[in-house]
């Protein structure tokens, strides 16, 4: 059974007038393929909420989302059904990511980014959605730092994935790869080696993510081993 089935009688289950959001109430405690359909769920449902966030809707943000996720052939209704149900919720983003946040961290404690966690890989879909159109607009960024919060991530986890995957962010080397300015190279090679090996697409479906949402560590893994070789070029100067 495809991921999207398996959301498509999530849908199904929502009683006449019930919003999105309560499917993530439903998920909590579920299964691993459950959890990915969370984990899918959860980033069409804050992208649609986010693509209203700088205030337009565009064609490149729509592409994004086939991007990130491969939908075979039938498949796109449903993923227009959640992006269209969650556009149409009055709750506010903030609520729904308060809703995703306790399914997939239910003990509300404190994430940074080198926890590699499932709310981590969702924030990045979220930024690669953002900048799908070539642009990063100030009501995206405020977004994107709110729902970081809602999640529990800390403000340096935020500033990392942002300079990750933003060009033009403040973008630090170190910063890539989660470690303060004064680390060594041999701490850097470290990191640098483990977030190479988390962001294998084997260690990546460990934590949740479904396979149509791997393509998002694309571009991550560039910028990691980028950084590397910044460090490591400056060491060797």
């Amino acid at each position: 059974m495809s991921i999207w089935t398996r959301i498509a009688e999530a849908l199904s289950a929502l009683a006449g007038g019930e919003p999105l959001s309560v499917v993530f109430d439903r998920l909590r405690g579920a299964s691993a393929p459950e959890q990915s359909v969370g984990f899918t769920i959860a980033v069409l449902a804050l992208g649609a909420k986010m693509a209203k966030a700088d205030g337009t809707v565009t064609r490149d943000e729509v592409t994004a989302f086939r991007r990130i996720f491969t939908f075979p052939e039938g498949e796109e209704a449903h993923a227009a059904r959640v992006f269209n149900l969650a556009r149409q919720d009055v709750a506010g983003f903030d609520a729904y990511a308060r809703k995703i946040a306790r399914l997939f961290n239910p003990e509300g404690r404190r994430i940074c980014a080198d926890d590699h966690h499932v709310l981590v890989d969702i924030l990045e879909a979220l930024f690669q959605i953002a900048i799908a159109d070539g642009s990063y607009h100030p009501g995206e960024d405020a977004f994107l730092r709110h729902v970081a919060e809602e999640f529990g991530l800390d403000e340096a986890c935020f500033r990392i994935v942002r300079s990750r995957l933003v060009d033009g962010a403040p973008r630090d080397p170190y910063d890539v790869l989660g470690l303060p300015h004064g680390a060594s190279k041999a701490e850097a090679r470290r990191a640098w080696k483990q977030l190479v090996r988390d962001t294998h697409p084997d260690v990546m479906s460990a934590r949740g993510v479904p396979p149509e949402a791997l393509k998002l560590a694309e571009r991550r893994l560039q910028l990691i081993n980028e950084a590397w070789r910044q460090i490591s070029a400056r060491e060797a100067a």
